[in-house]
């Protein structure tokens, strides 16, 4: 069977104690394991697991199942991409052990006849510069040893409440279409590299619009809510749609 479907998803943000973490994880594994033996690609955009963080010998114990339900569809020959976010930005080694694959933000690749922009979202375009501030300190090797020296139990712990604060804090965002950095940046690039399609995660919100371009911008909503929210697109048609 000839494999012609893309999936893409973002925004899983599994262990994150909003609305019902087991249902979220459940709601999730049933996805991957529904998904059809013409499955050729599998993107993972980023907020999958809402913190991760390994350490050499341990990693999060939180959506152990999606790891195994992952590494079943690479093992059945499905290419699983996973572009880190800003919740899981600490992913090293270990999912290249399962076969997945990782990249960092923008992802351009070519799918049939149909051209890509890939990624989490955050940042391209720009960004305020406390949000930056954060993002270096995130990415700093020093500091990443500076907290590997903490006990797991801590770590775990520090991050939840940070994030778990963070979200209740804040009201639901909606995209504000030309006025985000994020569309200023897809409809440039969409221009420069002659591209279809612009996906992307972060903002919590279900964006389907067209660039100057005629390219199309698809944010994918989080999965917090219901649902599975996720594109699909088959190169055999070029037909993309968005799922629910």
């Amino acid at each position: 069977m000839e494999r012609t479907l893309s999936y893409f998803v973002a925004d899983v943000h599994l262990g994150l104690a909003v609305a019902d973490p087991a249902e979220r994880e459940e709601r999730f594994v049933s996805f991957l394991n529904s998904l059809p033996a013409d499955t050729k690609s599998l993107y993972l955009l980023g907020d999958i697991w809402d913190f991760w963080y390994e350490y050499r010998d341990v990693v999060p114990r939180e959506g152990f199942r999606v790891l195994a339900a992952l590494s079943r569809l690479v093992d059945e020959g499905v290419e699983v991409w996973f572009i880190p976010g800003n919740h899981d930005i600490w992913t090293f080694s270990f999912f290249s052990e399962l076969g997945i694959r990782k990249a960092e933000q923008p992802l351009f690749v070519k799918i049939g006849d149909a051209e890509f922009c890939l990624g989490h979202g955050d940042g391209l375009g720009g960004a305020r510069r406390s949000y930056r501030f954060m993002l270096s300190i995130f990415h700093c090797r020093f500091l990443q040893r500076c907290f590997s020296t903490l006990h797991p139990r801590i770590a775990f712990s520090l991050a939840r409440l940070w994030s778990g604060s963070n979200r209740r804090c804040h009201e639901p965002y909606h995209f504000r279409g030309e006025d985000e950095p994020l569309w200023r940046y897809a409809a440039k690039v969409s221009s420069e590299k002659k591209l279809d399609y612009c996906i992307f995660g972060h903002f919590h919100d279900a964006v389907d619009t067209l660039l100057p371009t005629g390219a199309r911008l698809i944010v994918l909503k989080d999965w917090i809510g219901g649902g599975m929210p996720h594109a699909v697109f088959d190169e055999a048609t070029s037909s993309f749609s968005p799922g629910c």
